[in-house]
């Protein structure tokens, strides 16, 4: 499952911290192929008609292979002054 994450994450597909609906599946995707995310939702729901039951498949399958996006940063503990 790593080299899958890992060959994602190289392509550009992860799902973004920031601007997820619910996986961040339609986030990540807009990124990847320079749309805005209302735009890849859009397109999704729209082809929801056209192919009925395919993207009730394919989000979960995505979600699952698509690694999360690491923070750029990450909060360091910092240790209580003595006085």
């Amino acid at each position: 499952m790593n080299a899958v994450h890992d060959s994602m994450a190289r392509q550009g597909l992860v799902r973004p911290q920031d601007g997820r609906m619910i996986g961040g599946v339609c986030a990540g995707l807009a990124r990847r192929f320079g749309l805005d995310p209302w735009i890849a939702r859009l397109l999704f729901v729209l082809i929801l008609f056209v192919i009925p039951g395919s993207q009730i498949l394919i989000y979960p399958v995505l979600w699952l292979l698509m690694p999360a996006e690491k923070p750029a940063w990450s909060p360091t503990p910092t240790p209580p002054a003595s006085f």
